[in-house]
């Protein structure tokens, strides 16, 4: 069984395997009721699974397979779609489903330019910094980032506002024709109407949020906002609304500072010749 090219794009590997497990049971005429009590796990977690909120246990979907009579079907399913981003570090795989099912995202970025922004090169510029890297960690880390960015062309793309320390253009990542390359890309999707860049001067002489970045995301369906935090060699996930609230109370002081969009994206034309 093959995945459509659609994981891990457009629609999330949990939405993909939600949408075959409702399938397979509507084809052998179940209620999820009849299905809870057949496979003797509770009605209340067949629904969250095929809501996508909750993540159906490996031995669920083996006992569905067996009364089903699937052929292990689903089960094989579950483990091609878990397999989906596995290259990604544990810590980091919770924020994707919530960066999929964000309506908004606010960046904030004091050193690089933001993982969905970056360029491949860009980003191989960066993961090739990581010491002792081989070259097969090198290709899955890349690309896994670049099917990340897929999530800003789908019909139903968040809106992103990036902050970006005004250093961030200026410090060398890679050959001067990366950083021309970046920067171009900047300027250009800085013109679309669901992407909102602008530049932190380093003339704004503002410390806050120099220790690191880091992005908040309003998800859709009223889930509660949450937020990623950078820190050296692992980040960090929360949810908690005190944490959230102080991070977004942080961004506005941040944004506040930075340029105009219009002038920001001046001053990324004006820095991209200094690259060429």
């Amino acid at each position: 069984m093959t995945i459509p090219p659609g994981i891990g794009s457009t629609v999330s590997p949990k939405e993909y395997f939600a949408a075959e497990f409702r399938r397979r049971r509507k084809e052998a005429g179940l209620s999820q009721k009849e299905l809870a009590d057949r496979i003797g796990w509770s009605v209340s977690l067949v629904s969250m699974v095929e809501l996508t909120h909750r993540k159906a246990p490996r031995e669920m979907t083996e006992k569905i397979d067996k009364v089903l009579k699937l052929d292990g079907a689903l089960t094989n399913l579950w483990d091609l779609v878990s397999h989906v981003g596995s290259q990604l570090p544990d810590w980091f795989r919770p924020w994707i489903e919530i960066e999929r099912e964000a309506e908004t995202l606010r960046a904030w970025q004091p050193l690089i330019v933001p993982g969905l922004l970056q360029t491949r090169d860009y980003a191989e510029a960066i993961v090739r910094g990581e010491p002792r890297i081989t070259p097969e960690q090198l290709e899955e880390y890349v690309t896994a980032r670049m099917e990340r960015q897929a999530i800003l062309d789908r019909a139903n793309r968040p809106m992103l506002w990036a902050v970006l320390d005004e250093s961030v253009l200026l410090r060398p990542i890679g050959a001067d024709g990366v950083m021309a390359a970046q920067l171009r890309h900047l300027a250009e999707v800085g013109e679309r109407p669901d992407i909102a860049i602008q530049i932190l001067p380093l003339d704004a002489r503002t410390t806050t949020g120099i220790s690191g970045g880091f992005v908040l995301a309003h998800a859709r369906r009223g889930v509660v906002n949450a937020a990623y935090i950078e820190s050296a060699g692992a980040g960090q996930v929360t949810d908690r609304p005190d944490e959230v609230a102080v991070l977004a109370l942080r961004y506005e002081a941040i944004r506040v500072e930075a340029l105009s969009q219009r002038e920001s994206l001046k001053l990324i034309k004006e820095t991209t010749r200094k690259w060429t």
